[in-house]
């Protein structure tokens, strides 16, 4: 087994990453850098709490995963590469392109596993959609639109609504739909990005829109704090039928409260609807979405030598995009990748 250390015990290490690391055969969550040292003995009281700096000191760890706020992910994950250790960084994986770029190539020179938390890879209704695809149920796919709505209309102290580095709906929630896009449709030929602040006293982005362009195709993605009456999460419209699916993932909300990794189910009224050409329409039952696939690829990688399930380039080439829907935005004109 791996030994392994989480930096950050708020909402990401408490509902992700400690459980996920715990829940795998690969690894072993042996360590946490926290100040909340009760709320990790009440559920993990086998693992030592101690600080970041210890934890990346301590030989006997070989894996750092890093939750912790954003602008602090580049220094921790910099320091952790330079002591030998395996590094998961949480979205954003930082909070520029260069700082990515920096990382990447130090990981590669000292042979070491470096991958960004892209989760949502392993959401049950990412997969029933990505299934979809491949069977060419849908024909050829020329419009899609991932969205991500919420409603939230005040503003906080949290980071989201900070104005500093690395806050804002586009950092918080465009790398999970950037790379589901990428997944299903590849990189696309150019953007077109809306970036909005729309809450009255926001100070950072609470809405974006994103517009791919892949020849004729169109793929839309966008995030709001302002719909209390949330969109589809997944529309895909091909030449031979429609599949729409709403709702989200039920493993967070699960996951949150103390539930295991790779019990949840989800209800069988948010299963996705494909309408057939013809106008008969079908319930498509969601596929389980499972988190804990992405640690034990990173386990695996680490112990054969091989790709992480999300790899550093993943992560720069969806950090390139969010910077280039920033400049379509400010500059009112479509952006060629």
């Amino acid at each position: 087994m791996i030994r392994a250390g989480l930096i950050g015990y708020g909402l990401g290490g408490m509902a992700f990453h400690a459980p996920l690391i715990h829940a795998v055969p690969e690894l072993e969550l042996a360590a946490i850098a926290t100040s909340r040292a009760d709320q990790v003995h009440a559920r993990f009281p086998q693992v030592r709490v101690i600080d970041a700096d210890a934890l990346i000191a301590d030989p006997s760890i070989e894996l750092v995963a890093i939750s912790t706020p954003n602008d602090s992910h580049f220094p921790l994950a910099k320091a952790a590469l330079e002591a030998g250790k395996h590094v998961v960084i949480d979205k954003p994986f930082t909070n520029t392109v260069a700082q990515a770029e920096e990382l990447d190539a130090l990981a590669k020179a000292r042979g070491l596993v470096l991958s960004a938390f892209h989760n949502r890879r392993w959401d049950g209704d990412f997969l029933t959609a990505q299934a979809l695809l491949a069977s060419g149920r849908l024909g050829e796919v020329l419009n899609a639109e991932l969205r991500w709505d919420r409603y939230r209309p005040e503003v906080t102290t949290a980071w989201r609504d900070i104005p500093e580095a690395g806050s804002g709906i586009l950092a918080d929630l465009g790398p999970h739909l950037i790379d589901q896009a990428l997944q299903l449709f590849g990189t696309p030929e150019a953007l077109s990005g809306d970036v909005a602040v729309q809450r009255p006293g926001a100070l950072t982005d609470d809405y974006f829109e994103i517009a791919l362009h892949y020849g004729k195709r169109r793929v839309i993605l966008s995030a709001c704090r302002l719909i209390a009456a949330s969109r589809p999460r997944f529309s895909l419209h091909g030449t031979r039928g429609s599949f729409v699916k709403s709702g989200l993932d039920p493993q967070e909300p699960s996951m949150k409260v103390g539930g295991k990794p790779g019990e949840q189910r989800e209800d069988p009224a948010f299963y996705g609807v494909l309408t057939h050409g013809d106008g008969m329409t079908e319930t498509v039952p969601t596929l389980e979405g499972d988190y804990r696939h992405y640690y034990s690829g990173v386990g695996q990688a680490i112990a054969g030598g091989g790709e992480p399930p999300v790899t550093a380039a993943d992560a720069i080439l969806g950090l390139r995009i969010m910077d280039l829907a920033r400049q379509s935005s400010a500059e009112g004109r479509r952006i060629s990748l």
